[in-house]
């Protein structure tokens, strides 16, 4: 039940670990880890599983530590075929998605993958989606003309 592995460079935890899906309900996904290796609230888990004669990944979010090892998931993608014993990779960061002048003008999914074009290019850099607020006094208030691109809401 339980692999360990060094982590990326950078990730902030020591190890990645493997657990197994305890429970399926929808997109929600109990999932079991080592007592002493739970991901944390915010952070990434992705599962493999047979769909159709080809391998899909499926990325899910830990939302909840419910105890007993346990942690309740969202599931990101469709759960069909998703078994109870699947295993499931701790990834040791949370969700981030592409930022920089290289995205501009594309569209993205929440896992960062754009969706209008298969390869955007060298991507500068990504951004955590949980991440801290910048501080006060590094924000600059302004007032500016925000365009929606609906008539109705514009002219307001």
């Amino acid at each position: 039940m339980t692999t360990t592995t060094a982590a990326p460079p950078g990730t902030g935890t020591g190890e990645l670990t493997e657990g197994r899906v305890v429970a399926i309900a929808g997109p929600v996904v109990d999932v079991e880890f080592p007592p002493h290796s739970l991901p944390e609230i915010n952070m990434a888990v992705e599962m493999d599983l047979e769909l159709e004669g080809r391998t899909v990944t499926v990325t899910a979010e830990v939302a909840q530590q419910i105890g007993e090892g346990r942690v309740r998931c969202v599931c990101l993608r469709p759960t069909d075929g998703l078994h109870r014993g699947t295993a499931v990779r701790n990834l040791g960061h949370g969700l981030s998605v592409p930022v920089g002048n290289t995205v501009l003008g594309h569209v993205f999914n929440v896992l960062g993958e754009s969706l209008d074009t298969a390869d955007i290019g060298a991507v500068e850099d990504r951004w955590e989606i949980h991440r801290e607020a910048p501080p006060f006094d590094e924000l600059e208030p302004r007032a500016q003309m925000f365009e929606t691109g609906i008539k109705v809401i514009d002219l307001l």
